[in-house]
């Protein structure tokens, strides 16, 4: 499949991959929505110049990078039903996300923190719920990924990568930019 990234803000479906319940599923959405938690407990304390302010060796500004979070979860869920599908994700390439980002950026730069929290609070609900979804079948099922040189990897090690660390990671770096 040819996964192409889309700046449009996308709904999570969830198509029926896996069969049974996982509970690798569930802890891998456990800690997807306490990372979220997280970063939303966070950004509720930024004051406006906070919010306001840029991110060092990124240029994206606090608040951005916060709705940023939310508005990838629904296409890192999307790749990786695409791996538990057993398909190979082709045409993903860092340029497709550096340049996903960047428009990102231009179209959400007035984000209000409300907008942006009220996102990640939906759309991490949904990805959580889109990975409970998931059979440890599913998880195991490993594709070539082009973002990755086309390694064969799991559908769990892309959703670690991705879906699971976003918020751990932004929020790493905003905690560092703003010394809090």
């Amino acid at each position: 499949m040819s996964h192409a990234v889309s700046p449009k803000d996308q709904s999570i479906s969830t198509p029926a991959v896996g069969t049974l319940a996982s509970r690798r599923a569930a802890a891998l959405a456990d800690r997807l929505e306490a990372g979220a938690r997280s970063l939303t407990a966070f950004a509720m304390t930024l004051s406006d110049a906070e919010w306001q302010a840029a991110v060092p060796h990124d240029g994206r500004k606090v608040g951005v990078t916060v709705d940023h979070v939310a508005h990838v979860y629904p296409i890192e869920i999307q790749v990786a039903l695409t791996v538990a599908s057993g398909e190979p994700v082709t045409g993903l390439t860092w340029a497709n996300i550096h340049a996903l980002n960047a428009a990102h950026a231009k179209e959400q730069d007035g984000v209000t923190k409300e907008q942006a929290i009220d996102r990640l609070r939906r759309n991490s609900g949904a990805a959580a719920a889109a990975i409970r979804a998931l059979s440890d079948a599913d998880l195991d099922r490993a594709v070539s990924i082009s973002l990755y040189e086309d390694a064969p990897l799991t559908c769990q090690f892309f959703l670690e990568d991705h879906a699971v660390r976003h918020s751990y990671h932004h929020l790493f770096l905003l905690r560092r930019t703003l010394k809090k």
